[in-house]
């Protein structure tokens, strides 16, 4: 097994006052040549964007990009003609492809909204752009893994252009749980989003990380209670 831990103090940070930005991996002004991707997954920034505030119309292309809002009310809007509100619970896909433009903002002019933005390199390029969201029942993920994405485009959920999960838990303290390799080449970031584990022996506290691959399976122990995201992707060169 190959292990990669990410402390939550260790991000990259941006504060742009409207802003405030933790980069788990090197994104904008933040680099580091040991930090640039995990595997398929590029990108995963945790913003707090300010009541009225956000990204004004932008471009994306050949990206897989995943937002899971934590709290508040983010208001999407893009050039396909798609305007939605992504809420707690919800989780939104959008498969940049040959080219988006879209813009992100604040769906509250007085309350912070928090969320996940997450990259996922496509298995293929230049597809056609494609947007969908859900709303997921956080009743299912007590005390259970909730996949909220697959790869799989017939199961009836949201999907990736990538052999890609993601997971959401919700545990209580003292359970204890295994998570296992989807296939030899897929390898398992997890992201705390609060609480605290162990994971295979290592302790993560709120907005640690532990990247695994090359494995078979591992351990997970809940020692305070405890939300994470789970996500599975190839291990790209």
């Amino acid at each position: 097994m190959k292990k990669v831990i990410h402390r939550a103090d260790t991000r990259g940070y941006a504060n742009h006052g409207w802003l405030k930005s933790h980069h788990t991996f090197s994104f904008a002004n933040y680099y580091d040549p040991n930090r640039i991707h995990f595997g398929a997954l590029r990108v995963l920034n945790d913003d707090a964007v300010k009541g009225g505030m956000g990204f004004g119309a932008h471009p994306h292309d050949n990206m897989e990009i995943v937002s899971i809002v934590l709290n508040g009310e983010l208001a999407h809007s893009d050039n396909t003609g798609n305007k939605e509100v992504i809420r707690k619970n919800d989780v939104q896909i959008m498969s940049a492809g040959t080219g988006v433009v879209h813009s992100e903002f604040n769906a509250s002019k007085t309350d912070d909204v928090n969320f996940l933005q997450i990259w996922i390199i496509p298995k293929e390029r230049n597809v056609t752009p494609r947007y969908d969201q859900r709303t997921f029942d956080p009743a299912a993920r007590e005390n259970a893994l909730q996949v909220v994405i697959s790869p799989d485009k017939n199961a009836g959920g949201l999907w990736l252009n990538q052999d890609a999960w993601f997971t959401l838990g919700k545990y209580e303290a003292g359970k204890k749980l295994d998570i296992t390799a989807k296939a030899p080449n897929i390898g398992s970031y997890l992201f705390l989003l609060s609480g605290e584990l162990k994971v295979d022996g290592e302790t993560l506290s709120t907005r640690d990380a532990i990247g695994l691959s090359e494995y078979d399976k591992a351990d997970i122990e809940v020692v305070k209670p405890a939300e994470f995201l789970l996500i599975d992707v190839p291990m790209l060169n």
